[in-house]
């Protein structure tokens, strides 16, 4: 079924490539051969280069195996060309073929809700016709959105990251002193990934010093967490704070018998008039969501483990007890517990063939709205992680780094 879905996103796309140049460049298709030289039937037009006239269906495969700066590049060789490539039809195609795989979005490179909703709606339906379809009947929704520079903004090989000022410095109570000094960044971890996960990313970052050097062990939190200094790229020093739902022996009793445990960190305080539930943060921890520069949220990424509104609710009371600030930027560490199969050691050719293979994990752009980060006032940013190899965590503590202020060396 996908398959089909596929190939009929293609067809649309080669038939509204194709009716553009046949109605604004009625020349390019009367092309013909003669003794293998092309010959163009105009009397004031240039002779055409040789990838205008080759067949539109093959002119848009060429442009699925090129990158967006390529397109952009390719756009800037012709008038036709630069014509060609912003087909909103086409980059409407590459969002909905390549977005599942960008490893990472954030607060300004998140697609707009409404381009979203719109991708969800087929262009035809599999048992129509496509020559028996109205002609501009396709593409009246496209015309909405200017889906080109919806991708450009969120492909990670074209975006430009934007980092908010550092928050003023807060008053650090005598609990944290004892923890880390007041020139250290410190990020409060928590979510539901440190626990349901079948490999523990904070364990695994416990004994990767090639990832992120440990400087100074953990010190227990009231049975709950505990304080551990790091240092990124052997120069910035700076502290998580993880914070459990429960002590070790419960989440170990509970993660072997398969039951929930009861949440510690949060108190349910019921639900609004919308029927929302509302949580409020366990004193013990109140003070610590107030003192930190940051959070770290690490969801389970896994399908089918998202909790839907009571993540949405415990994120948003996090945010809240952090005070009036809407400065501290939110890190969501999209984890799953190993790599995907055949993730690694595939050619490019491959990469292509395979884009539409179905992931085995909650895409970046899908986790952002099931936790309703779209709707925060806060600076975030979503990175997919896998926590037995740590992949992707360099990247996300790196903008959560730069948001917090702090000069990296490849700034």
């Amino acid at each position: 079924m996908a398959g089909k879905s596929q190939q009929l996103g293609e067809s649309v796309v080669i038939r509204s490539l194709r009716r553009f140049r046949d109605a604004y460049f009625p020349n390019r298709a009367r092309v013909v051969r003669n003794d293998l030289m092309p010959v163009v039937d105009t009397e004031e037009e240039t002779q055409p280069g040789f990838l205008d006239i080759l067949p539109v269906d093959i002119q848009f495969l060429i442009m699925t195996f090129l990158s967006p700066a390529d397109i952009c590049r390719l756009g800037a060789t012709s008038q036709y060309w630069r014509a060609l490539v912003r087909d909103p039809l086409l980059w409407r195609y590459f969002l909905l073929r390549d977005m599942p795989y960008w490893p990472s979005i954030d607060h300004v490179t998140m697609p707009h809700p409404e381009l979203l909703d719109a991708l969800q709606i087929p262009l035809i339906n599999e048992d129509e016709s496509l020559d028996d379809r109205e002609e501009g009947k396709d593409n009246g929704m496209e015309l909405k959105f200017d889906y080109m520079s919806e991708y450009l903004k969120g492909c990670p090989s074209c975006r430009q990251q934007r980092f908010p000022l550092r928050p003023a410095s807060n008053v650090v109570t005598s609990f944290l002193q004892s923890l880390v000094t007041s020139s250290e960044p410190r990020y409060a971890m928590f979510g539901p990934g440190m626990e349901q996960l079948d490999v523990s990313l904070v364990t695994t970052l416990m004994y990767a010093p090639e990832v992120l050097p440990v400087i100074r062990p953990q010190r227990q939190i009231d049975g709950i967490g505990s304080g551990i200094g790091y240092i990124f790229n052997y120069q910035h020093k700076f502290t998580i704070l993880t914070l459990y739902s429960t002590n070790k022996a419960e989440r170990n009793r509970a993660r072997v018998q398969q039951q929930s445990i009861s949440n510690k960190l949060f108190t349910f305080e019921g639900t609004d008039d919308s029927g929302y539930p509302i949580y409020s943060p366990a004193p013990q921890v109140q003070q610590v969501f107030k003192v930190v520069d940051g959070f770290i949220y690490l969801a389970n990424a896994e399908p089918g483990r998202g909790e839907g509104e009571s993540e949405v609710a415990q994120i948003r009371a996090v945010l809240s007890a952090a005070g009036s600030s809407v400065s501290r930027p939110l890190l969501v560490l999209s984890c799953v517990s190993r790599e995907e199969p055949e993730a690694d050691s595939m050619t490019s050719l491959q990469t292509v063939t395979n884009r539409n293979r179905a992931r085995c994990r909650t895409t970046c752009v899908e986790m952002a709205k099931r936790l309703g980060l779209p709707q925060l006032a806060n600076p975030w940013m979503v990175q997919d992680t896998v926590a037995e190899s740590l992949s992707g965590l360099r990247d996300g503590i790196s903008w959560l780094l730069r948001c917090s202020g702090v000069k990296l060396n490849d700034s």
